[in-house]
Protein backbone atom coordinates (compact mmCIF):
# COMPACT_ATOMS: atom_id res chain seq x y z
CA UNK A 1 0.00 0.00 0.00
CA UNK A 2 1.30 3.45 -0.95
CA UNK A 3 2.41 5.63 1.94
CA UNK A 4 0.23 8.67 2.55
CA UNK A 5 1.94 11.93 1.65
CA UNK A 6 2.44 14.72 4.20
CA UNK A 7 0.17 17.58 3.14
CA UNK A 8 1.82 21.01 3.51
CA UNK A 9 0.26 24.50 3.38
CA UNK A 10 2.70 27.39 2.82
CA UNK A 11 1.66 30.73 4.33
CA UNK A 12 3.72 33.81 3.39
CA UNK A 13 2.82 37.24 2.06
CA UNK A 14 5.95 37.10 -0.12
CA UNK A 15 4.37 35.07 -2.90
CA UNK A 16 7.58 34.51 -4.91
CA UNK A 17 9.37 33.14 -1.86
CA UNK A 18 6.43 30.89 -1.02
CA UNK A 19 6.50 29.48 -4.56
CA UNK A 20 10.25 28.86 -4.30
CA UNK A 21 9.69 26.92 -1.09
CA UNK A 22 6.96 24.95 -2.85
CA UNK A 23 9.38 23.99 -5.64
CA UNK A 24 11.89 22.74 -3.05
CA UNK A 25 9.28 20.66 -1.23
CA UNK A 26 8.03 19.16 -4.51
CA UNK A 27 11.41 17.45 -4.93
CA UNK A 28 10.52 15.04 -2.12
CA UNK A 29 7.96 12.36 -2.93
CA UNK A 30 6.81 12.16 0.70
CA UNK A 31 5.52 15.74 0.66
CA UNK A 32 2.56 17.33 -1.12
CA UNK A 33 2.07 21.10 -1.22
CA UNK A 34 -1.71 21.50 -1.13
CA UNK A 35 -1.82 25.27 -1.37
CA UNK A 36 -0.54 28.74 -0.57
CA UNK A 37 -1.93 31.54 1.59
CA UNK A 38 -0.81 35.14 2.04
CA UNK A 39 -1.73 35.63 5.71
CA UNK A 40 -3.37 33.94 8.69
CA UNK A 41 -6.91 34.81 7.64
CA UNK A 42 -6.35 33.39 4.16
CA UNK A 43 -4.76 30.26 5.65
CA UNK A 44 -7.68 29.52 7.97
CA UNK A 45 -10.13 30.00 5.09
CA UNK A 46 -8.24 27.54 2.88
CA UNK A 47 -7.90 25.01 5.70
CA UNK A 48 -11.68 24.70 5.87
CA UNK A 49 -11.63 22.81 2.56
CA UNK A 50 -8.35 20.91 2.86
CA UNK A 51 -6.65 20.42 6.22
CA UNK A 52 -2.86 20.14 5.97
CA UNK A 53 -0.66 17.94 8.12
CA UNK A 54 1.94 20.70 8.42
CA UNK A 55 1.67 24.47 7.99
CA UNK A 56 4.79 26.46 7.10
CA UNK A 57 3.94 29.86 8.52
CA UNK A 58 5.64 33.23 8.21
CA UNK A 59 5.61 35.42 11.32
CA UNK A 60 5.16 38.97 10.02
CA UNK A 61 2.17 39.19 7.71
CA UNK A 62 -0.73 41.63 7.24
CA UNK A 63 -4.26 41.01 8.61
CA UNK A 64 -3.22 38.17 10.93
CA UNK A 65 0.40 37.49 11.86
CA UNK A 66 1.94 34.08 12.41
CA UNK A 67 1.71 34.10 16.20
CA UNK A 68 -2.05 34.77 16.19
CA UNK A 69 -2.56 32.39 13.28
CA UNK A 70 -0.74 29.63 15.16
CA UNK A 71 -3.14 30.02 18.08
CA UNK A 72 -6.20 29.78 15.80
CA UNK A 73 -4.83 26.85 13.81
CA UNK A 74 -4.01 24.82 16.93
CA UNK A 75 -7.42 25.60 18.43
CA UNK A 76 -9.32 24.52 15.31
CA UNK A 77 -6.97 21.81 14.04
CA UNK A 78 -4.99 20.43 17.01
CA UNK A 79 -3.45 17.61 14.95
CA UNK A 80 -1.95 19.99 12.40
CA UNK A 81 1.70 20.84 13.04
CA UNK A 82 2.81 24.47 12.66
CA UNK A 83 6.37 25.33 11.68
CA UNK A 84 7.31 28.99 11.90
CA UNK A 85 9.46 30.02 8.94
CA UNK A 86 10.85 33.55 9.00
CA UNK A 87 13.84 35.83 8.49
CA UNK A 88 13.37 37.24 11.98
CA UNK A 89 15.06 35.52 14.94
CA UNK A 90 13.21 37.72 17.40
CA UNK A 91 12.99 36.32 20.94
CA UNK A 92 9.46 37.58 21.66
CA UNK A 93 8.11 36.04 18.47
CA UNK A 94 9.90 32.77 19.18
CA UNK A 95 8.45 32.45 22.67
CA UNK A 96 4.95 33.51 21.63
CA UNK A 97 4.83 31.14 18.68
CA UNK A 98 6.02 28.18 20.76
CA UNK A 99 3.64 29.05 23.59
CA UNK A 100 0.76 29.14 21.10
CA UNK A 101 1.49 25.60 20.00
CA UNK A 102 4.03 25.85 17.18
CA UNK A 103 6.08 22.70 16.65
CA UNK A 104 9.21 24.60 15.73
CA UNK A 105 10.88 27.68 14.44
CA UNK A 106 13.07 27.90 11.34
CA UNK A 107 14.92 30.73 9.65
CA UNK A 108 14.33 31.26 5.94
CA UNK A 109 18.01 30.80 5.10
CA UNK A 110 17.63 27.12 5.98
CA UNK A 111 18.82 24.66 3.32
CA UNK A 112 16.29 22.73 1.27
CA UNK A 113 17.25 19.30 2.63
CA UNK A 114 17.14 20.60 6.21
CA UNK A 115 13.72 22.15 5.61
CA UNK A 116 12.31 18.91 4.21
CA UNK A 117 13.73 16.94 7.13
CA UNK A 118 12.27 19.47 9.61
CA UNK A 119 8.80 19.08 8.09
CA UNK A 120 9.00 15.30 8.34
CA UNK A 121 10.28 15.45 11.93
CA UNK A 122 7.58 17.95 12.95
CA UNK A 123 4.95 15.68 11.41
CA UNK A 124 6.29 12.86 13.60
CA UNK A 125 5.87 15.04 16.68
CA UNK A 126 9.35 16.47 17.17
CA UNK A 127 10.00 20.07 18.22
CA UNK A 128 12.24 21.80 15.69
CA UNK A 129 14.58 24.35 17.25
CA UNK A 130 17.98 25.02 15.66
CA UNK A 131 20.72 25.69 18.23
CA UNK A 132 20.74 29.40 17.37
CA UNK A 133 17.02 29.62 18.13
CA UNK A 134 17.30 27.48 21.26
CA UNK A 135 19.89 29.90 22.64
CA UNK A 136 17.54 32.81 21.96
CA UNK A 137 14.73 31.08 23.87
CA UNK A 138 17.02 30.43 26.84
CA UNK A 139 18.15 34.06 26.83
CA UNK A 140 14.58 35.30 26.50
CA UNK A 141 13.41 33.10 29.38
CA UNK A 142 16.17 34.51 31.57
CA UNK A 143 15.11 38.02 30.55
CA UNK A 144 11.47 37.30 31.43
CA UNK A 145 12.50 35.95 34.83
CA UNK A 146 14.68 38.98 35.51
CA UNK A 147 11.88 41.31 34.44
CA UNK A 148 9.45 39.67 36.88
CA UNK A 149 11.94 40.00 39.71
CA UNK A 150 12.53 43.69 38.99
CA UNK A 151 8.79 44.38 38.91
CA UNK A 152 8.27 42.73 42.30
CA UNK A 153 11.22 44.59 43.81
CA UNK A 154 9.90 47.93 42.63
CA UNK A 155 6.25 47.31 43.51
CA UNK A 156 6.73 45.94 47.01
CA UNK A 157 10.28 47.00 47.93
CA UNK A 158 11.34 43.36 48.26
CA UNK A 159 14.92 42.16 48.67
CA UNK A 160 16.38 39.62 46.23
CA UNK A 161 15.74 36.76 48.67
CA UNK A 162 12.21 38.01 49.38
CA UNK A 163 11.55 38.03 45.64
CA UNK A 164 12.72 34.41 45.37
CA UNK A 165 10.37 33.38 48.17
CA UNK A 166 7.50 35.50 46.78
CA UNK A 167 7.75 33.87 43.35
CA UNK A 168 7.72 30.41 44.91
CA UNK A 169 4.68 31.34 47.00
CA UNK A 170 3.04 32.55 43.79
CA UNK A 171 3.89 29.25 42.04
CA UNK A 172 2.15 27.31 44.83
CA UNK A 173 5.12 25.95 46.79
CA UNK A 174 4.62 25.19 50.50
CA UNK A 175 6.90 26.65 53.17
CA UNK A 176 8.60 23.28 53.52
CA UNK A 177 9.24 23.05 49.77
CA UNK A 178 10.58 26.61 49.73
CA UNK A 179 12.89 25.81 52.66
CA UNK A 180 14.22 22.75 50.89
CA UNK A 181 14.72 24.47 47.52
CA UNK A 182 16.41 27.58 48.96
CA UNK A 183 18.23 25.72 51.74
CA UNK A 184 16.56 27.73 54.50
CA UNK A 185 15.22 26.65 57.86
CA UNK A 186 11.44 26.50 58.01
CA UNK A 187 11.47 29.25 60.63
CA UNK A 188 13.44 31.54 58.32
CA UNK A 189 11.05 30.77 55.47
CA UNK A 190 8.06 31.61 57.68
CA UNK A 191 9.71 34.94 58.54
CA UNK A 192 10.19 35.72 54.83
CA UNK A 193 6.58 34.80 54.08
CA UNK A 194 5.39 37.07 56.93
CA UNK A 195 7.46 39.94 55.52
CA UNK A 196 5.95 39.33 52.07
CA UNK A 197 2.44 39.41 53.56
CA UNK A 198 3.26 42.72 55.22
CA UNK A 199 4.85 44.31 52.14
CA UNK A 200 2.05 43.16 49.82
CA UNK A 201 -0.59 44.26 52.35
CA UNK A 202 -1.93 40.69 52.54
CA UNK A 203 -3.47 38.73 55.37
CA UNK A 204 -2.82 35.26 53.98
CA UNK A 205 -1.28 33.29 51.12
CA UNK A 206 -4.24 33.75 48.77
CA UNK A 207 -4.13 37.53 49.23
CA UNK A 208 -0.38 37.56 48.59
CA UNK A 209 -0.75 35.46 45.43
CA UNK A 210 -3.42 37.84 44.11
CA UNK A 211 -1.22 40.87 44.87
CA UNK A 212 1.79 39.30 43.14
CA UNK A 213 -0.31 38.26 40.13
CA UNK A 214 -1.42 41.87 39.59
CA UNK A 215 2.22 42.91 39.26
CA UNK A 216 3.32 40.01 37.07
Amino acid sequence: MENKKIKVLIVDDQVDLAMEIGVILATDEALEVIGYATDGVDALKKMQNNVPDVVLLDIRMPNMNGVVATSHIKADYPDTKVLILTTFDDSDYILNAINNGASGYLLKDIGGDTLIRAIKNAHEGDTILPSKIARRITDAAKHVAADREIRLMRAFKLSEREVEVALMVYEGFTNRQISSALKLSEGTTRNYVSIIYEKTNSENRSDAIRAIKEIL
